[in-house]
């Protein structure tokens, strides 16, 4: 018996392992193609199936399809519609490992396929291990971690034909009829590994050992259904509002179906006295195949359930908007902590969603900066520092993100990324550091309109216009930047190169002409100092925002 249970766990063990290397190098390899594939998606429900679906099984982990969607609606990107469809789609795709496990449990007395795909175990490892090319050495192990699934799976096998033989424990399993209780056991132990994929393995192998009945698997199943939902939950818990919905639509979902089909069986089960159950009906469609039996139902529970709840959307988001409503009560702006908008500590589980999520909070990081920049300059042209609160806690912000960015990026490059997102993971710390200089630069300017304001000085006319052309200049200049940081454009990068020479040119034309207002006596001396000052910062910001553009570059290695 504790050859069995050491057995057992060494089988969950390697299992569990086997569908962290499957998502973890498909998910690397497949990114790019599924980053791309989530933005160009429309809010056509059906779409949204089809790619939830298609995703999930790609890189077999509904958690990980999940965690995108939150990224991508936490961005702003994506409408809580074309999210809920995918979430739908991602139920069902990740039955695809159910089917591929019960596929794996045929053979009889031959070879069975079990021992047939645990052999790509090793031809993936020694693909892995010589492969000197990344992405073949990825391949190798997406080849591995499918062989160790079955490793995996012949040694709860193996463990569970040794319990099949115990009177003891076939009493126990065989008293557990309570339908609920049977539920809870599934959502306990997939909240426990954080995988339904496992939970729902493990059923498949006591039932073909006759520890469990098809009945009891099937709830087992549904419970693993609701289970599933706390790697969605999780990583929504520092993000935002429309974030935390998905979450909740995701557990809601899964927790209707599991609702429409307890009461289905149950009026079933009290039509005919008892006589047809789920289990029935499932035995006699796939005779003397309890594998295929309870993988099939796995599909048709989640397939079933989607047809049911996709006309129902519109009233799924509105009941999570009632339980999530936006909030009335309007946020003190200096009383804000500062925090990560798009990133947390759960995201490194998904090392590409990771990098993904560290460009949205690096694009966030540029907007604080130029919205300070903009502020800057309309102070020191105006006097009026009414809203020194908000730039005060944008700074502040600033500050934070400088501080922790490089501690998140420090563990995300100790995780599996791929040469692109390695490469552009190490851009991040120098880009970092040039959004909170400008940041710096900002505040000089802020601070020079309050030394002006002490000593009653004022810009002219005339170096005010220069102040909003050289402003112009600079967010220009931004939106270029961003352009290229985001999309790799390299065309929007050139453009930001003309208009960095124009700042250059622009801000010796404005010292030169405030030296000679000076000279005339249009502008006093002190405040002079100040706008020599200011075109210093100003090209300087201009010259921190193309460092950010040029980090592209490198992404060309």
């Amino acid at each position: 018996m504790i050859t069995a249970i050491l057995m057992l766990i060494a089988g969950i063990g390697v299992f569990l392992i086997a569908c962290i290397m499957l998502s973890n190098n498909l998910e690397s390899i497949c990114s790019s193609k599924l980053k791309s594939l989530f933005a160009k998606a429309s809010d056509k429900k059906l779409v949204g199936v089809g790619i939830g679906t298609v995703t999930t099984a790609a890189i077999q982990s509904s958690g990980a399809t999940s965690v995108l969607v939150i990224g991508f609606v936490n961005a702003g990107i994506m409408s809580l519609t074309l999210a809920t469809a995918i979430i739908y789609g991602a139920n069902i795709g990740t039955t695809v490992t159910a089917q591929i496990v019960s596929l794996g449990m045929f053979g009889g007395n031959t070879v069975s396929l079990t021992i047939i795909f645990s052999a790509l175990a090793g031809i993936g490892a020694f693909i892995y291990s010589y492969a000197k090319n990344d992405r073949t050495r990825k391949i190798g192990g997406i080849v591995a971690g499918f062989g160790m699934l079955f490793v995996g799976l012949d040694l709860m096998s193996n463990s569970m034909s040794e319990f099949a033989q115990s009177d003891v424990v076939i009493n126990f399993l065989s008293n557990i009829d309570n339908l609920i209780l049977l539920i809870i056991i599934g959502f306990l132990l997939t909240a426990l590994v954080q995988s339904s994929s496992v939970v729902t393995s493990i059923a498949i192998v006591m039932l073909v050992q006759g520890l469990i009945s098809l009945e009891q698997g099937i709830y087992i199943t549904m419970g693993s259904n609701i289970g599933s939902c706390v790697v969605a939950v999780l990583a929504a818990l520092s993000s935002g509002l429309n974030a935390k919905r998905v979450a909740a639509i995701h557990l809601s979902f899964n927790i209707f179906g599991v609702l429409i089909f307890v009461v289905v069986g149950f009026i079933i089960s009290m039509l005919t006295g008892g006589d047809c159950t789920f289990g029935t009906i499932f035995a006699s469609m796939f005779p003397n195949a309890p594998q295929t039996q309870l993988a099939m139902f796995h599909t048709i529970f989640n397939v079933i359930t989607v047809l049911i709840m996709l006309p129902l959307t519109s009233q799924l988001i509105k009941f999570v908007t009632k339980i999530l409503p936006d909030k009335k009560v309007e946020e003190v702006v200096d009383e804000r902590e500062p925090h990560m908008y798009f990133i947390n500590e759960y995201m490194l589980k998904t090392p590409a969603i990771a990098v993904m999520e560290v460009k949205n909070e690096m694009v966030n990081m540029s907007r604080l900066a130029i919205e300070n920049f903009s502020y800057a300059c309309d102070v020191i042209c105006t006097m009026n520092n009414n809203d020194y609160k908000e730039f005060r806690a944008k700074e502040k912000e600033l500050n934070y993100l400088k501080k922790n960015i490089p501690r998140y990026i420090v563990k995300l490059s100790n995780t599996e990324l791929n040469r692109k997102d390695s490469i552009y993971v190490s851009t991040v710390y120098r880009t970092v550091t040039d959004l909170e200089r400008i940041g710096d630069y900002s505040k000089n300017i802020v601070g020079y309109a309050e030394n002006m304001k002490v000593s009653s000085d004022e810009f002219s006319n005339y170096a005010k216009e220069e102040v909003r052309e050289i402003q112009r200049l600079i967010e220009s200049l931004y939106e270029h930047v961003r352009k290229a940081y985001v999309d790799q454009d390299y065309d929007a990068l050139e453009k930001a190169y003309d208009i960095e020479d124009m700042v250059d040119d622009a801000t010796e034309r404005m010292a030169n002409n405030h030296i000679s207002r000076i000279n005339e006596g249009i502008c006093s001396a002190s405040a002079g100092a100040e706008f020599l000052s200011l075109t210093s910062d100003a090209e300087r910001v201009a010259d921190h925002f193309i460092n950010m553009g040029k980090t592209i570059k490198e992404l060309r290695r």
